[in-house]
């Protein structure tokens, strides 16, 4: 069986190439799809993050907002800027850049964006949505990975999926769109007992436990196809790729697999939430 890279900078190109058209087509009527970014005060990662959602918007002609706010911002000053971004016709897309300092309470932040602007399906009414088979917007990371798979033909029917984390924005949402897709899911998490043997039983494994080269080749079955959502401190993801990918059929890199992919469905999130406004 030839081993594939799943290559995800071609995946963003497919979608960014279908946006061109929409977004010219918004244009011509007078609208600029519009995103806007909240960052909470100053964690060197999530600036990164904010600035290449930034340069994407731009390259696209997306109008991309940065709201910076302090890292003494407490949660309810937070609260009332997303109100008022909520209430801005404007702006079609509010992104709160995750994690947001201990001493604000995220989830109620979160539950705050307005359902028709929560692009990065971060609500609990979006993510209930998503579960259910009919939310507009997924979690971008999860919506990413459905892609990939898509778009490289990888049938996801009748397949056992180890997903390896639980996190609302991305192991949970991940094993619901999989779920509803039909494949047969196992959900791992850091009291998982036994992941090695779970893993060994896995035709799709999804890494997605925030830990630097965390799964092990020899944890995988041979041809297993293996999506890591993990990017770590040095250009890392959650698999170790060198021995993963001796016994992968199919295997996303880091960076290069998963990111740009999230990044893109964003950017078609964005554009959706404005066509849904106006059309």
């Amino acid at each position: 069986m030839e081993k594939i890279i799943l290559d995800g900078n071609v995946v963003a190109q497919e979608i960014r190439d279908g946006l061109k058209t929409r977004i010219e087509a918004l244009k011509d009527n007078g609208i600029i799809p519009c995103l806007v970014t909240i960052l909470v005060g100053d964690n060197p990662a999530s600036e990164t993050y904010v600035r290449m959602k930034g340069n994407a918007c731009k390259r696209l002609g997306i109008n991309s907002i940065r709201v910076h706010l302090p890292e003494e911002t407490s949660t309810s000053e937070l609260v009332k800027t997303i109100k008022e971004l909520n209430n801005d016709n404007s702006v079609h897309g509010i992104l709160l850049q995750h994690p947001v300092p201990s001493h604000i309470d995220e989830r109620a932040a979160f539950e705050t964006i307005d359902i028709r602007k929560d692009v990065d399906g971060v609500t609990s009414a979006g993510y209930g949505q998503t579960a259910l088979g009919f939310g507009e917007y997924p979690s971008c990371t999860p919506g990413a990975i459905m892609k990939i798979l898509e778009y490289y033909k990888i049938q996801i029917d009748g397949k056992h999926t180890v997903v390896v984390g639980r996190s609302p924005i991305l192991g949970k949402p991940v094993s619901a769109l999989l779920l509803n897709a039909n494949a047969t899911v196992t959900t791992c998490h850091s009291r998982t007992s036994n992941l090695p043997e779970i893993l060994k039983q896995a035709d799709i494994v999804v890494a997605a436990v925030g830990k630097p080269k965390f799964i092990k080749g020899s944890w995988l079955k041979e041809g297993s196809i293996v999506l890591d959502a993990g990017y770590n401190k040095g250009n890392v993801g959650d698999v170790d790729y060198t021995s993963c990918y001796e016994v992968a059929g199919a295997i996303t890199p880091v960076p290069g697999g998963v990111g740009p992919v999230t990044i893109a469905t964003l950017m078609k999130h964005t554009v959706e939430s404005t066509e849904r406004f106006y059309v």
